[in-house]
């Protein structure tokens, strides 16, 4: 398979999106649409430091889904050489004022390979230490916290459906009962 060309087919507030021309081994053309977007970094925040262990949220307005979402504190890269893990770090911080002193990095993940490029790394951050929300302009979020059996129950019944958030809460499971964590 070899690309043969990209086009610009529209650029949007955040997007970009591209009509590909591929040849397959055989000599076929195919085409694919690719959208573009920044990559990013989330973090799972861990708050260890009362009677019981909690796992920190963000709730917002998502308009794809055309209601409120829960997920882990995310965003995009400022610059495309931006180290993700200090991406994660801003973002956990301008959202919901908390810095973790430890973090673990999990992954890196491609929501909709079939058509989006945009790569998000998933960390998980604990010892946290208040620092100063610093929202953007255009984010409008409440704090959630919940154990991690209630995030569990979410998941399953279709409460979280964020896909980063996911996947750090079933790795923060598994990791915690492997005793990573």
């Amino acid at each position: 398979m070899k690309l043969l060309n990209r086009e610009l087919k529209y650029k949007g507030h955040r997007v970009e999106v591209y009509e590909d021309e591929i040849q397959t081994d055989d000599g076929k053309l195919l085409h694919y649409d690719m959208v573009h977007n920044r990559n990013g970094a989330g973090i799972l925040l861990v708050d260890d430091s009362g009677d019981k262990e909690e796992l920190i949220f963000v709730k917002q307005y998502r308009n794809v889904l055309e209601k409120y979402d829960i997920e882990i504190p995310a965003g995009c890269q400022n610059f495309p050489e931006e180290d993700f893990k200090i991406c994660a770090l801003r973002e956990a911080e301008e959202e919901t004022g908390y810095i973790p002193e430890k973090i673990h990095y999990l992954t890196k993940i491609i929501a909709a390979v079939g058509l989006f490029d945009e790569m998000t790394a998933i960390y998980i951050g604990k010892g946290l230490k208040k620092g100063t929300i610093q929202r953007d302009e255009d984010e409008y979020i409440d704090i959630i916290r919940m154990s991690l059996d209630e995030a569990l129950d979410m998941i399953y019944k279709n409460k979280i459906i964020d896909s980063k958030t996911i996947i750090a809460i079933l790795a923060y499971k598994d990791l915690s009962e492997k005793g990573v964590f």
